[in-house]
């Protein structure tokens, strides 16, 4: 086969993968139904990096784990999920994709950047120390 003939094959075939890419990507509802009632642990890069609880009416508590944590809710627009936090009025947005091994989120303020997934067996806790504690 030639150079172009494979070539036009591989455009074709990314050209038919892309959609159904798209097509994983969570909107409100089936993020809510995923994720309401749960505390969801993420990791990026093989550590752990934070965890939410999420409550009913999108309300949801962040920390990095360190015993910080930050009230906020989220709301969906344009096709991505985007969070206020207390301390933080600017919306941080991301995409929600269901794998077989949870979620996978990709930042949408800063595309590429970051990217996290939702970790499992992590042997951690969320804590939530009270503000000021030994202060």
């Amino acid at each position: 086969m030639n150079l172009v003939i494979k070539n036009a094959i591989a455009g074709l075939a990314f050209s038919l993968a892309a959609p159904a890419l798209a097509e994983g990507v969570l909107d409100g509802e089936a993020f809510d139904a995923y994720t309401r009632g749960k505390t969801l642990f993420y990791g990026q890069d093989g550590a752990a990096y934070g965890a939410e609880r999420y409550f009913a009416d999108r309300r949801v508590q962040w920390t990095f784990l360190d015993g910080e944590c930050k009230e906020g809710e989220w709301y969906e627009q344009s096709g991505q999920i985007c969070f206020v936090y207390e301390d933080n009025p600017d919306p941080q947005c991301w995409t929600f994709r269901k794998d077989g091994d949870g979620l996978t989120a990709d930042f949408k303020n800063v595309p590429g950047l970051t990217e996290l997934y939702e970790a499992s067996d992590l042997d951690e806790e969320m804590i939530c120390l009270a503000p000021n504690l030994g202060v």
